[in-house]
């Protein structure tokens, strides 16, 4: 029930944040994710953006990493879309086993 309740405030968060940006009429400068997939942003002091495909949030090992975000971040992400605080390296280890 968690784990749904993290994906609705993700998907709020990224829609948000979308929103937000085309009612200024500010450019973004990260276009968002195409149909599918879903931006995150990784690191611990520098976040770096990634696309991954929504089939990932059903992955045990990627649902452990946002587990982590959740405990850190709650709903509340800094960068205006979902952020994982973990080493970059870590992260593409984890996401390079799912493809």
């Amino acid at each position: 029930m968690a784990f749904v309740r993290y994906l609705l405030g993700a998907k709020k968060i990224l829609g948000s944040s979308v929103t937000a940006a085309a009612s200024t009429g500010k450019r973004v400068a990260s276009a968002a994710p195409p149909k599918g997939f879903l931006a995150v942003y990784v690191g611990e002091s520098l976040k770096k953006r990634y696309v991954v495909p929504i089939s990932y949030l059903s992955q045990t090992s990627f649902q452990a990493l946002l587990s982590k975000s959740e405990e850190e971040f709650c709903f509340n992400h800094p960068m205006g879309g979902l952020t994982i605080p973990c080493p970059e390296d870590a992260f593409i280890a984890v996401t390079s086993r799912l493809q």
